[in-house]
């Protein structure tokens, strides 16, 4: 492992029974950066993270957090690392300065150490006002932000966040990507596993998108969306019929679709030449296309184009199956 990675793997393969998981992932996470490993469901994703979080070993491959070997130094990993999952992990019960200071207490700090830390979390989360309440009267975010802090308490070097805003509203979801944002700049290095592409393009440095247990991509989210087109034609129709027509014209082509706004995407290089050509394609007679617009690719554009289909779809069929 290079001094300048805080996860590094290489080769990492996994099977349950005759299922192949992973089938030779290799990552590089820079120290200090936000990472976002993106996937369809059954992709590996959280394979992946119960590895590097010494939560589950690997067939084969080799993988080393914070310095050291998952497999060998175990105990050295679970040291330097903290994992956060999409359920908080407090207790409702107890306010919030009293779930922080019991963590605290829990990982060997003193009692005067463990109120200065609990203190100075609930500051730095801006949860000082709600740090006498109970856990129970806390929004969704609030409580968000509260096991975030939690998870900080023993000063961890790599944090794995596994869908940290699955569930929250808007705004408690853009509150916390700016708690993530800061944690980076901090020094901290953020391992991140989400369902919103829009998440990743706003806080990842580098992606990796899995799928089929093995990286399919990598590189900076301007770097992805290059890869599959620099441009994307919006197009929005002028009612039902002409959507379902431009739909089958268009086939695997869209991108993006949306039957209730009567909007359809199409990948384009951008160039006059190529736009003319496709809005003649789909409106010979002018009658169909109500308004368009090109913009840059998205990286639901390149969740499509590299998996086969859209996070959207992803995201609908992970609520489906949780029951939602």
């Amino acid at each position: 492992m290079t001094h300048e990675m805080a996860v590094e793997a290489r080769g990492l393969r996994k099977s349950y029974g005759k299922v192949q998981v992973l089938q030779g992932v290799d990552l590089s996470v820079r120290k200090g950066s936000v990472f976002a490993l993106l996937g369809p469901n059954g992709s590996g994703k959280t394979t992946t993270v119960r590895i590097l979080s010494t939560l589950t070993s690997l067939d084969a491959g080799e993988a080393k957090v914070a310095g050291f070997d998952v497999t060998r130094e175990r105990r050295k990993v679970r040291q330097r690392i903290t994992l956060t999952g999409q359920q908080a992990a407090i207790d409702k019960n107890q306010t919030g300065a009293e779930n922080l200071y019991m963590m605290a207490r829990l990982s060997g700090l003193s009692r005067a150490e463990a109120h200065e830390r609990a203190r100075y979390l609930l500051e730095r989360f801006d949860l000082t006002e709600a740090g006498g309440r109970k856990l129970s009267t806390y929004s969704g975010g609030m409580a968000r932000r509260l096991d975030l802090a939690a998870s900080l308490v023993s000063s961890p070097s790599v944090v794995f966040l596994d869908e940290p805003t699955t569930g929250l509203d808007p705004r408690s979801r853009q509150a916390l990507w700016g708690v993530v944002a800061a944690l980076a700049e901090g020094g901290l290095t953020v391992f991140l596993t989400t369902q919103y592409l829009e998440e990743a393009d706003r806080l990842a440095d580098r992606i990796a998108l899995l799928d089929g247990g093995t990286v399919v991509a990598e590189g900076t989210p301007d770097e992805l969306k290059e890869r599959v087109s620099g441009q994307r034609l919006d197009l929005e129709l002028a009612d039902r019929a002409a959507y379902d027509t431009v739909l089958a014209l268009l086939g695997e082509r869209a991108t993006t679709k949306d039957a209730g706004l009567l909007t359809v995407g199409v990948a384009t290089d951008g160039s006059a030449q190529r736009v003319r050509a496709l809005l003649d394609e789909v409106d010979p007679d002018g009658d169909r296309v109500a308004k368009f617009h090109v913009h840059s690719a998205t990286l639901d554009d390149v969740f499509l184009a590299l998996t086969g289909r859209t996070a959207q779809t992803e995201a609908d069929e992970a609520k489906e199956t949780a029951g939602v």
